[in-house]
This record gives C-alpha cells, sequence and structure tokens, in this order.
C-alpha cells in the first residue's frame, strides 16, 4: 500500500468551485492548499460525500452476492451468477484510503487544536465506519500503521481492526457529548447529515455499536444481547434519527477520480447509473409472495423498475397510448432459464426504434422455433416466417432488443434499472426533475420511457447510512434470541411500519417537488395498500407465529442495497439452516446452475463454512504487488484462490477457528 495521505487536498480544488451545493465550497487557501489550511467545516462534507461513494459501490456488489440484483457487469456478475471472483474488486479500498481515510489524522489533530470536539468525534465516526467496512469485505488490513506515512504498513487481524473501531465509536461519544470551545468552528457549517446536532451524532454512534455488536451473534463468548438493547436503546427513535446522505439532480460536475456525478446518491453511481442492472427473482418473489401468501408488497412497485410498452405514437412521433410493463425477476438460482440458454452475462439493454424495425432470428431449433412464434403471437407482435427465420416488426416508438439472437428478444421483460441525472442523461433538455432513462434523445423526445428506476438507486435517493427500521430489525432479532417472541413481534411491525413510513416521505417528497409527473413510480404509496399488506398473512400474524426466517427475510426487503444484507448472511451461514435451530433464513438462495467458482468456494456441504462467498481478495494493484510481504505475514493463504470462502473474525464462532484459518 503506498502513501496516499494527502491527495484528497487536491480533489478539494478540482470539484470544490464547479459544485452546486453549499456544502461543497473550496477551501481559504485554493492557491496553496495543505492539510493545515483546509477548514473543518470544508474537509467533513467531502469526507461524508466520498464515505457515501465508497459505501455505494461496496452496497452495489454485496447486493449482488447477496442476491438482490443481477448485473451483466463482468466483475459483477462474476460475484452474483458464476462465483468465479475476479481481482477488479479495488474501488472501495481505493476509494476509502484515497479519499476518506488520508484525511481523518488532519481532521481530528486539526479539529483537537480548535477545541473542535464535534470535528473529532466525526473523524472517530468514519474511522469505525470504514475500516469496519474493509474488514467486512477483506478482512484482515493495515489499520494502525495505515495512513501513519509509512509506505508499506503492518497488518492487522480482524479482532483488533474491530476492537479498534468500537473504541473509536466510544470516543466519539464522548468527544460529542463536550461543548464546542468557544470560536472553535461551527458544527452545523460542515455537517452535511445531521445539521451538526451532535445529540444525533451520539445517537448515530449507538446504532452503528449495536449494528457491529450483532456481528458477534456465532461469539458464545462476546455476543452480549442486553448490550445490544442498551444501545438500541440510546440510539435512533424514529425515522426523524436516520441518517441519510441526500443525493440531488442539480450539477453536471463529476469525480475527479472515478468519473462519477459528485452530487447523487452513491449507490446511484453504481447500481443505477449503467444499463446493466435487474432486479433479481429471488428479491422479486420475496415482494410478491412472502410467506408464500400471494401478497404484493406496496413496495413492490416503488423498488421493481417499469417500462412503455405497446407504444403508439401520434402523427407528431409523441406517445398516444402505452401500458406500463412491470420488470419481473431473473432467476440465477433456480433453473436459470434465460441464462443458462444465453450466458451468465448475457443480459441486453433495450433500444428505441425511431422508425418500424424488422429484426430478423434465424431458430434451427423446431422446438424453439414453434415456441418462439407463439410468443410473438402471444405478443401481438406483426411477423412473418419462412422456412427457420422469422422476421419481427417492432413499430416505431417501441422499447426493443437490438439483436438477432432470438434468446434475447424476450428481455424487455427484465427492465433495467438504470436512471438518468443530468451529468449522465446525454439529453441537456431532460429537466432535473425527469430521471427516467431514455435509451436515447429521441425517445426522451416521443417520451418513451426505458426504465423508472428503483426506490434505493435514483439519483435523487436518499444513501441510507443508518436507519430505525434497521435498529427494529435488530431488536426483533436479539429479543427472539432471547427467547421473548413477544417483544419480538412488536419490534418485527415497528421495523416493517418504519421502514414504509420512510419510504412514504420520500415518495411524497418526490411528488412535491414534481417527478411524478414523468414518473408514478416515484408517487406515494396507496394508504390503503399499505394496510391490507400490513394485515395479510404476508405479516407473520402474531407473536406465536413469528419465525426467525420471518424477521431476517422482511429485513432483507427493507436493506435492499446494503452491505448489511451479506452480513447478515455471513452470520446465517446463508441457507445452510445451521445456526442455532432456527431453520434456513434465506431458503432458495445458493449456487445457481452457471457457478463455476469451485476453485475458489471448495467446501462440499452447505454447512461447511467454505462453501460460501466469505470475503473478498485484497485488491492486487494495491496491496498484493506493493505490500505483499505483509500481508503474507499474518496471512499466508492471502493470495490462495479460495480466499473468497475464508471467514473473516467476526465471522468464525472461536477466536481459534478464525486463527487457525490464519496458519
Amino acid at each position: 500500500m503506498r502513501n496516499l495521505k494527502y491527495i484528497i487536498v487536491g480533489c478539494l480544488l478540482v470539484l470544490g468551485s464547479a459544485s452546486c451545493k453549499k456544502w461543497l465550497n473550496v477551501n481559504t487557501d485554493p492557491d496553496h492548499p495543505n492539510d493545515q489550511t483546509v477548514l473543518l467545516q470544508n474537509r467533513l462534507p467531502w469526507i461524508q460525500h466520498f464515505y457515501a461513494y465508497t459505501a455505494g459501490v461496496t452496497n452495489f456488489r454485496t447486493a449482488c452476492q447477496a442476491g438482490v440484483y443481477y448485473s451483466s457487469t463482468a466483475n459483477v456478475n462474476a460475484l452474483s451468477v458464476t462465483w468465479t471472483t475476479t481481482t477488479g474488486n479495488v474501488t472501495p479500498y481505493q476509494t476509502w484510503f484515497v479519499e476518506v481515510a488520508s484525511n481523518l489524522n488532519d481532521m481530528y489533530n486539526n479539529a483537537k487544536t480548535a477545541g473542535a470536539y464535534d470535528y473529532m468525534g466525526a473523524a472517530d465516526v468514519f474511522s469505525a465506519m470504514g475500516y469496519m467496512e474493509m474488514l467486512d469485505l477483506y478482512g484482515e488490513m493495515p489499520y494502525t500503521q495505515a495512513t501513519s506515512g509509512i509506505p508499506s504498513p503492518a497488518y492487522d487481524d480482524g479482532k483488533t481492526i474491530y476492537n479498534g473501531c468500537m473504541a473509536k465509536l466510544n470516543e466519539a461519544i464522548s468527544l460529542f457529548s463536550q461543548p464546542q470551545a468557544a470560536n472553535s468552528p461551527s458544527f452545523a457549517a460542515g455537517d452535511m447529515w445531521l445539521g451538526g446536532n451532535a445529540t444525533q451524532w451520539i445517537k448515530f454512534c449507538w446504532g452503528l455499536k449495536a449494528r457491529y455488536m450483532l456481528k458477534l451473534s456465532k461469539k458464545a463468548d462476546l455476543y452480549n444481547a442486553d448490550s445490544i438493547l442498551y444501545c438500541l436503546s440510546q440510539g435512533p427513535q424514529s425515522i426523524s434519527d436516520n441518517v441519510v446522505q441526500a443525493g440531488f439532480n442539480n450539477s453536471t460536475v463529476t469525480d475527479y477520480l472515478e468519473g462519477d456525478p459528485v452530487v447523487t446518491n452513491g449507490n446511484y453511481d453504481y447500481a443505477g447509473e449503467g444499463s446493466g442492472q435487474r432486479i433479481s427473482q429471488f428479491y422479486y418473489n420475496l415482494l410478491t409472495n412472502m410467506r408464500g401468501a400471494g401478497v404484493v408488497d406496496p413496495r413492490m412497485t416503488k423498488i421493481v423498475p417499469s417500462s412503455m410498452s405497446n407504444v403508439q405514437l401520434n402523427a407528431s412521433g409523441q406517445v398516444q397510448s402505452y401500458t406500463w410493463l412491470r420488470s419481473v425477476g431473473l432467476d440465477f438460482y433456480g433453473p436459470s432459464t434465460r441464462l443458462v440458454a444465453g450466458g451468465p452475462a448475457s443480459m441486453v439493454a433495450a433500444s428505441f426504434a425511431t422508425a418500424n424495425t424488422n429484426i430478423k432470428y434465424t431458430i434451427a431449433d423446431p422446438t424453439a422455433l414453434a415456441n418462439f412464434i407463439a410468443a410473438q403471437t402471444t405478443a401481438g407482435h406483426t411477423f412473418t416466417t419462412s422456412g427457420n427465420t422469422v422476421t419481427v416488426t417492432y413499430p416505431a416508438g417501441s422499447v426493443y432488443i437490438n439483436s438477432t439472437n432470438y434468446l434475447y428478444a424476450g428481455d424487455t421483460m427484465y427492465v433495467n434499472m438504470r436512471s438518468s441525472s443530468m451529468a449522465y442523461s446525454g439529453n441537456p433538455n431532460q429537466p432535473a426533475n425527469n430521471v427516467n432513462w431514455y435509451p436515447i434523445v429521441a425517445a426522451y423526445t416521443a417520451g418513451v420511457v426505458a426504465s423508472t428506476g428503483s426506490y434505493q438507486i435514483r439519483p435523487v435517493s436518499d444513501q441510507e447510512i443508518l436507519t430505525y427500521h434497521e435498529m427494529e430489525f435488530i431488536k426483533a432479532e436479539v429479543e427472539m434470541r432471547k427467547g421473548d417472541p413477544a417483544d419480538a413481534y412488536t419490534a418485527y411491525l415497528a421495523a416493517i411500519q418504519a421502514h414504509i413510513s420512510m419510504m412514504q416521505a420520500k415518495l411524497t417528497s418526490w411528488q412535491a417537488g414534481g417527478y411524478t409527473t414523468a414518473n408514478p413510480d416515484m408517487a406515494p404509496m396507496d394508504q390503503g395498500a399499505i394496510s391490507t399488506y400490513l394485515s395479510s398473512a404476508a405479516v407473520a400474524p402474531g407473536a406465536g407465529a413469528l419465525t426467525m426466517q420471518d424477521i431476517m427475510l422482511q429485513k432483507y426487503i427493507a436493506m435492499g442495497c446494503s452491505l448489511e444484507n451479506y452480513n447478515d448472511m455471513r452470520r446465517w451461514d446463508f441457507s445452510a439452516g445451521d445456526i442455532g435451530g432456527y431453520g434456513v433464513m434465506y431458503p432458495g438462495y445458493g449456487r445457481g446452475p452457471l457457478f463455476a467458482g469451485g476453485s475458489l468456494y471448495t467446501g462440499t456441504t452447505l454447512t461447511d463454512p467454505r462453501y460460501w462467498q466469505r470475503r473478498w481478495e485484497l485488491p492486487q494493484t494495491l496491496e498484493l504487488n506493493y505490500n505483499l510481504t505483509n500481508a503474507f505475514k499474518i496471512n499466508p493463504h492471502a493470495a490462495d484462490p479460495n480466499i473468497w470462502s475464508m471467514p473473516v473474525w467476526w465471522d468464525c464462532a472461536t477466536d481459534a477457528q478464525y486463527y487457525g484459518y490464519l496458519k
């Protein structure tokens, strides 16, 4: 690992002068920036922004691992479909160290000199969040020497990193409890997340402690239910305590390192910016058939995207009539028929027909030919046949797949999750409050929407850092483990309601902002549908019927694009059903028919820890090329192919198990 200490100072110059948000102002000495002249109130918002950016790529890629999303992008597809993995998962590591960690010592020390205890506390919080995230992903890491200026810092084991992060949170709580020194910089002037409210930051710290202590659920000697419940009692108590990074669509400025929009939601920059992502069938089924009830969740139409189909244009080339096509889920755990036939990364983005367009499909297999013809008839498409060639006419205004491979023709049913931002729409006429995706400018001009996007990953979505609904789901799990189903049930219901309420508040704000004129999926949910769902069989009807699976699957829906789903799955050994007699938490999750990662996941049974995706390999271009000696000192298997199936420290029941892996 190379010394990255002051790189972000240059970023302040490159980005600060052009940003549209008041938080992202330049420092007071733009011609000669250094670690002393960057004001605390200018440094913190960039730390918040770049932490959210780091979390965004982590959330997206681990959501693919957890089965929330499919992606046709090669390195992410390898995490979800084939489990073959790649060495291309460097981005979280790079953005964390280059753009966040490199600033924390300076912010802490400069704040200490100024008596700005709140800024010191914030530095501690980001240290805890960032290094815990690195531990979650990579296991052993440079920690105590990471930002010391040593070019090749020593590695620490997972236990050391975990305890160090918890100590940072404890210190932060103490620092936020102290009054700022006279004439110290205003915390509100630099805090994008909580407006400089130290009391809210203290709740935030306690919530993080609860989240991190829950990771120890496998460790009989360290897991402490009452301690977690105490942390929860001091943490967020309502959705007004949620910690989020607001997303905006009011600037075309892009990041100097990755080239993504600066003011948008970090999840959007990875999951919603490109055309490769789809909702998985695993996630879709939970939104449409939770507990086998056959009840559609009111959140489904806000999470699962739709596109226009059966479009008819008027004489002026404008949309005259259409129907909304709601995406179906893409299967990669079950039969995976479409991907088995076409290939694991073969999903194709839709195109727009500017004029009537003929596509010829040559299909040698008689059964496949007959099935394809029947499908065109059912869809009402105009087509002709000649031998084993079928020519389908897609009328002007159609959203269609521009490929002669018949296997891809139906891919419009798998609506991609893309949204548009000012920086990436390619259409200067598209207003800021229209974030629909249009394949080309002609589609926008005609008014033909190819995707409405998804709730968590639009450019204007809030990026959820810590939420009340997560706290209630943690409480429900902990109470269930304690043998108190009544309190667990109360928390379970509160968690579901809190998530729905949070969504409803955001949807209402989008409606007020004019987003729903172009995008009905951004409108509030029907209150009657919410009430019907909460009283339906999709929700456990009482404490006696509540199972741990009910809690974890509802949490899975609510967390969505979040690292925490992947963390939870590891704690529960995915679908092994071998934890505490609670049964299988994630039924249907597992290796799909396109699995090809036998050299990486060497376990042969569901209950073998090394059957599953447990961590990421260290970045080849940073650690394994520049700091391999130190990596091998702590873990001689750091470069082994099956490092991907080695549990991190908190994912082991005992220290003996963990250190046994490191021999």
